[in-house]
């Protein structure tokens, strides 16, 4: 066991091996832009690129035809909810997402509000989900798009994204879905689940950094966005710009291997992140799981270990890398906004720790995730007189707090 050890996946996941080799041809002799139709160097791009598109495609069970290329799902989610918004708006100007989303969806929503589109936040349950009722009742004459992550960046949380896609079906709304966290890891089927738009990314799925994909349906129906970049009519017109042959060549290959392995890989991590689990609960008391207890993503665990600070307790074990519960918004001293959705409170929340755990993820490493953390928490709490008086049996919401 090499030190030290990541535990961070869902923030990057390393580039599998496998798709590393993949790339390598065409960052040397096979560089050619897949624009140039008049020789061979552009040919042979092009021909990579359509094959990464069917790769892609065939792991959502769309038409490579329905893949469009960008530079990450960032990108992905603004051309999604921007390029719906400006397409459809004679026919409207709603849109309905939920307050846990990703800032690459709640930041293009608030930009959308500054001119002049309502947008509908959809509070969470406890859990850190939306229901369908809450869609349906959000509804207006004028809802054009419904946006919502299928699993949660924070808490892996997962949305009924079927029961929602069939309702938006039968309203007539367009359903984009951010898979950032489940392409690769979690069944998707856009048919099925009635999505429309899909924003996935490489670098979540051990691919490189720097490239993504947004699905857009072509039939029943056929989906339209406005373009955010102009510049060349690349990808249909949706995104101008140069592909990124070497980056698209990768995440093909590591969309391709997602395919063949999720059956056994998604069983092998959950098991994994259930040991890391059971370590923690069976050695630690006051800690509370984040997220819903079956219906999440298999590599995430996302913890609160009450008396002890979350940016310390990390410190206390700097040999394995995790994030704490304000990773998205870790420049500011606010709790995550994620957790305060859901109703955890203040102290809880700051305490909370973020494991995501990926495909070269060993049964050793967890052991050794387990005695680092329990070690660490014991440590801290043994200086907390906040831990010290609730076990005395002191009720702390009721003790009177001298002001100073």
């Amino acid at each position: 066991m090499r030190l030290p050890i990541y535990m961070d996946n869902n923030a990057t996941t390393p580039v599998d091996p496998r798709v590393l080799e993949a790339m390598l041809p065409y960052l040397q002799g096979r560089f050619g832009n897949a624009a140039s139709r008049s020789h061979r160097f552009g040919w042979e791009a092009e021909e990579a690129v359509e094959q990464a598109r069917e790769q892609v495609a065939s792991v959502i069970n769309a038409s490579s035809k329905e893949i469009v290329w960008t530079s990450g799902a960032t990108e992905s989610n603004n051309i999604a909810i921007k390029g719906v918004a400006a397409m459809y708006r004679d026919q409207g100007n709603h849109i309905i997402t939920q307050v846990t989303e990703h800032k690459a969806v709640i930041d293009p929503c608030k930009h959308l509000e500054q001119s002049g589109c309502q947008v509908t936040f959809l509070p969470v349950d406890k859990y850190g989900r939306v229901s369908v009722e809450q869609v349906r009742e959000a509804m207006t004459d004028k809802t054009i798009l419904v946006s919502l992550m299928h699993g949660n960046n924070e808490i892996g949380t997962l949305q009924p994204i079927r029961e929602i896609g069939a309702l938006c079906k039968e309203r007539g709304v367009l359903f984009h879905t951010d898979a950032s966290q489940t392409f690769g890891k979690v069944p998707i089927d856009v048919e099925a689940m009635g999505i429309d738009l899909l924003s996935c990314s490489g670098h979540k799925c051990y691919g490189p950094k720097g490239i993504g994909a947004l699905y857009v349906r072509r039939k029943r129906p056929r989906v339209r966005c406005e373009p955010v970049l102009h510049g060349g009519g690349h990808e249909r017109g949706m995104r101008s710009g140069t592909l990124n042959v070497p980056g698209i060549v990768g995440m093909g290959k590591a969309a391709e291997l997602c395919r063949e392995l999720m059956p056994t890989e998604s069983k092998k991590v959950a098991a994994l992140r259930d040991r890391l689990k059971d370590g923690l609960f069976g050695q630690l008391d006051e800690i509370f799981l984040n997220g819903h207890p079956t219906d999440r993503t298999p590599n995430n665990l996302n913890v609160s270990f009450l008396y002890v600070e979350g940016e310390s307790l990390m410190m206390g074990f700097d040999d394995v890398a995790v994030s704490s519960g304000s990773a998205c918004t870790s420049a500011s001293l606010e709790p995550s906004y994620v957790l305060k959705a859901l109703g955890v409170g203040d102290d809880l929340a700051h305490s909370s720790i973020r494991f995501s755990l990926g495909r070269f993820t060993t049964e050793e490493e967890v052991d050794y995730a387990v005695e680092r953390v329990v070690t660490a928490v014991r440590r801290l709490r043994e200086m907390s007189p906040l831990y010290e008086m609730a076990q005395e049996g002191i009720d702390l919401s009721k003790v009177q707090w001298a002001a100073h």
